[in-house]
């Protein structure tokens, strides 16, 4: 099962990129029965049994990727851990996702194939929607994520 997690705070405008972003890739991958899309919010500790339960993983999150609002990268295995290690943004999240990867991988249960889907944000500021910017990033998101599961799954 790919389990897709969107993460951050749906309330602070960009901080909620992956969230918003997690709307767009339903619809993009509705048909497809192994996916799991999950709302992840501001990171918990009980993500840890999805993440341990799934055989690929990727991450949709605000991140600065020092580039300009709405880029999107990706970070595939082992770059999206050094990614994750090196970042450590401020953040509301609860606990951070390379907390959780560290209890994942503890257990032994890390998914192998595993990516960080980032998007630059611009606006951290109170707000339900995120900046024009971000928004107009979420089709690469999509395609980005497709190409993934391509080239995962041939």
């Amino acid at each position: 099962m790919l389990l897709i997690l969107g993460i951050g705070n749906v309330l602070m405008r960009d901080e909620g990129a992956g969230v918003h972003a997690l709307s767009c890739l339903r619809s993009a991958y509705s048909s497809h029965r192994d996916i799991c899309f999950m709302d992840g919010g501001t990171l918990s500790f009980t993500l840890n049994e999805a993440i341990e339960a799934a055989s690929e993983w990727i991450v949709i999150d605000a991140a600065e990727l020092q580039s300009p609002a709405g880029t999107v990268k990706v970070f595939e295995g082992a770059a999206m851990d050094d990614f994750v290690c090196a970042s450590r943004k401020r953040s509301v999240h609860e606990v951070g996702l390379m907390d959780l990867m560290t209890m994942t991988r503890l257990s032994e249960c890390l998914p192998e194939k595993r990516a960080l889907v980032g998007i630059q944000f611009s606006e951290l500021g109170w707000g339900e929607q995120p900046s024009a910017q971000v928004a107009a990033g979420f089709p690469r998101v999509v395609e980005a994520v497709g190409r993934l599961i391509r080239g995962w799954r041939t």
